[in-house]
């Protein structure tokens, strides 16, 4: 991923094209938080999703429910036009991740600490900066262009900020859930992810999100089955952290049958992929971090029907 950082050089104020009113700033930094919210608040609506919090029931979980997600999300609806400010503005990922830090403290304190959306705080606020940044430079809004934009502006910082934690490790106790899966069993998290332009974003949740979108399937549908593509494609911390490498081999077993069956496509799809999600409870299974992930390729898919929009 070398050749997409570009040169420090290349990140001139010149790059920023004037003549963006401040409320013209603040009504597309607005409606870009609400495409946030409503695409995790979409992910907390589909179901079934195997061992996921859902209107329906909590999954795996027995600390959070629908109504936990719910005041995350509305603790996080500034957060998302803030930093989206901040990437029409030019700022440096410095500046991201002390909003990110704010935005995280918010939400522990609105679900009584529990994590929610740590990683979605990370993925998507990353996203609602870089549309900002398209938009002052005046450069498309495509899944291609905006990770493209991500890693020329922020990709040295962002390789530099996944590059620190192995340097002078804490304690196992002082480290997050995804961090000491990481140094456990070498699993890559959010840090990885974002320094090479949120790979599991642009090359698997958005391709498979238009692909079933292109089959015919409806946003609902197209949502379960980029679900279960991810499950089967990633490596998801959250699951490590609950069941190790057997409790991951699960979820992508599951997953991929899942897919070999046609994903929703197929007539009996909902059977399916309540097996699956009966079985993820019985082993307290929960692969969050695919759901963060398939969040965040539902805004780069609204972002992207934003522009086309003519907003």
């Amino acid at each position: 991923m070398r050749t997409a950082l570009a040169p420090a050089r290349l990140r001139t104020p010149a790059m920023i094209k004037p003549g963006m009113s401040r409320t013209a700033q603040h009504n597309f930094a607005g409606e870009v938080a609400r495409l946030a919210v409503r695409s995790l608040h979409a992910e907390l609506c589909l179901y079934p999703k195997p061992g996921l919090v859902s209107l329906v029931d909590t999954g795996s979980h027995d600390d959070m429910d629908a109504q936990t997600f719910v005041r995350s999300l509305f603790s996080l609806r500034h957060y998302f036009k803030q930093i989206c400010l901040a990437g029409l503005n030019d700022a440096p990922f410095a500046r991201l991740k002390q909003l990110g830090i704010e935005a995280e403290a918010a939400m522990l304190k609105s679900t009584r600490g529990i994590n929610t959306h740590r990683g979605a705080i990370f993925s998507l606020g990353l996203l609602c900066a870089t549309a900002g940044l398209a938009r002052a430079q005046g450069t498309p809004m495509t899944p291609a262009a905006l990770r493209a934009a991500m890693l020329i502006r922020w990709g040295e910082e962002l390789a530099m900020h996944a590059a620190a934690v192995p340097a002078s490790s804490p304690p196992p106790a002082q480290l997050s859930n995804g961090l000491r899966v990481a140094a456990q069993y070498a699993v890559s998290g959010a840090r990885e992810e974002g320094a090479l332009g949120l790979p599991s974003v642009f090359d698997i949740g958005v391709p498979a999100l238009l692909a079933s979108r292109a089959r015919g399937a409806s946003m609902t549908h197209a949502r379960i089955d980029t679900l279960f593509t991810l499950m089967a494609r990633i490596s998801d911390s959250n699951v490590y952290h609950r069941a190790g490498p057997q409790g991951a081999q699960t979820v992508r077993k599951h997953a991929q049958h899942f897919i070999d069956l046609g994903g929703t496509a197929n007539a009996n799809w909902r059977a399916q992929a309540l097996a699956s999600h009966r079985a993820f409870v019985q082993q307290r299974l929960s692969p969050g971090g695919a759901a963060d992930l398939l969040a965040a390729s539902c805004l780069v898919h609204a972002i992207a029907a934003m522009e086309q929009d003519g907003q």
